[in-house]
């Protein structure tokens, strides 16, 4: 039997995983987004755009999720140090992109008129489609609803546009993120009201 969503262990990320969730993210990114971006829009992306913000780890808003090892390793499923998928919420302006994004605004939103930010869900390819990033969404709606938020909204890759629409989300505006190479990447605002 192959592991599910609930056989993981879902926690806040800490600063000891940032060595891991770089190679997840990567991982993340060039195994379940090549059906909606080429190759050099990924490898541009990667590091902007597409990875980590450390910020969501200091206000511990960002989820890790780690996979026991007696059901990953005899069900040869592979993981990073231990790790199968990442993704969380903010209470800041940013609304997506790493700690090397152009244009960042850390400054804190107001929960009784701005949306909490939906931010950075990657699955390692090999464990995609296991309702992993189902549950991530619940554990981040729920504790964004507990700080006093009831809009959310995000920057959905064009790979997450399903994922999101099957949970309320609402496309809206398309953007497309300008890249080093002159390419750009496009996202779709996505908005949801509880």
């Amino acid at each position: 039997m192959e592991p599910v969503a609930s056989q993981l262990r879902y926690r806040l990320a800490v600063p000891a995983d940032i060595p891991c969730l770089g190679p997840l993210i990567e991982a993340s990114v060039r195994g379940l987004q090549t059906q909606d971006y080429s190759p050099s829009q990924m490898d541009q992306a990667l590091g902007t755009w597409l990875g980590l913000d450390t910020q969501l780890i200091a206000d511990r808003t960002y989820f890790a999720v780690e996979a026991p090892l007696v059901s990953a390793h005899p069900a040869g499923l592979p993981t990073v140090g231990g790790l199968v998928a990442c993704g969380g919420w903010s209470r800041r302006k940013t609304p997506y992109g790493s700690d090397h994004r152009p244009g960042r605004d850390d400054a804190l939103l107001d929960p009784a008129t701005d949306a909490a930010k939906i931010r950075a869900f990657f699955v390692h390819p090999a464990w995609a489609r296991r309702g992993i990033g189902t549950r991530i969404l619940e554990l981040c709606e729920q504790a964004a609803h507990a700080e006093g938020f009831t809009r959310f909204e995000m920057g959905a890759t064009l790979t997450g546009i399903p994922l999101y629409r099957r949970h309320g989300y609402i496309e809206g505006e398309r953007v497309d993120l300008p890249l080093a190479n002159g390419e750009f990447l496009p996202i779709v605002k996505m908005t949801k009201q509880i």
